[in-house]
């Protein structure tokens, strides 16, 4: 009886320095590594904060304003991600393209990629409303630098962009459609970038 007793007693004496070292490694662990600097001898955190974008507060005349705009903010939250996906995407190709030896292999490799994306975007395209696609060709704009049509026409040729831009004419947009953040589309540059920062 003694004997359990005094292993009993030792597994618990053993768990208790157990318990209270973890605690000790987790308060000598708390805080942050940051970067540093030193100044004069004297070493001073370095933090990079993101930028902070300040506007004029909105007014609306209107409920109808309100709406829209709240509604712009959904759209853009909605087709920003994608635009950003498919910026990586020419990105890679085009880097991957510089690689490959001649035309023919890269032909071939550009018809996998158009594949793949047909496959992994088509679902997605589908659920877009007509206004986050024409959204979406502008922001491809703003990503890339590029509009949809110099885009098509860069990778798949100008008998497809054409293909595409008079597909997407018969329904009122334009994929050489450019992106405005001074004019036009100073609103939904405002939007993006508030997104971008977390700020909506």
């Amino acid at each position: 009886m003694k004997k359990r007793f005094n292993i009993l007693a030792g597994v618990l004496l053993l768990s208790m320095i157990a318990i209270q070292s973890k605690a000790q490694e987790n308060k000598s662990a708390g805080g942050y590594l940051v970067p540093v600097c030193i100044y004069k001898g004297d070493t001073i955190p370095s933090i990079t904060l993101p930028d902070v974008y300040i506007f004029k507060p909105l007014k609306f005349r209107n409920d109808k304003e309100r709406k829209e705009y709240y509604r712009l903010v959904y759209n853009v939250k909605k087709t920003f991600p994608i635009s950003q996906e498919i910026n990586r995407t020419i990105i890679e190709t085009y880097e991957y393209l510089q690689t490959l030896p001649n035309e023919k292999i890269r032909q071939k490799h550009i018809k996998r990629v158009e594949k793949g994306l047909k496959e992994q975007y088509t679902a997605r395209m589908k659920k877009l409303s007509f206004a986050q696609g024409k959204l979406l060709i502008k922001l491809v704009d703003r990503q890339s630098n590029q509009t949809s049509y110099e885009l098509v026409k860069a990778f798949m040729g100008p008998f497809k962009a054409g293909l595409y831009q008079t597909f997407a004419g018969l329904f009122g947009a334009s994929l050489k459609k450019q992106y405005d953040p001074e004019g036009e589309d100073r609103m939904i540059e405002r939007i993006v970038l508030q997104v971008q920062n977390g700020q909506l």
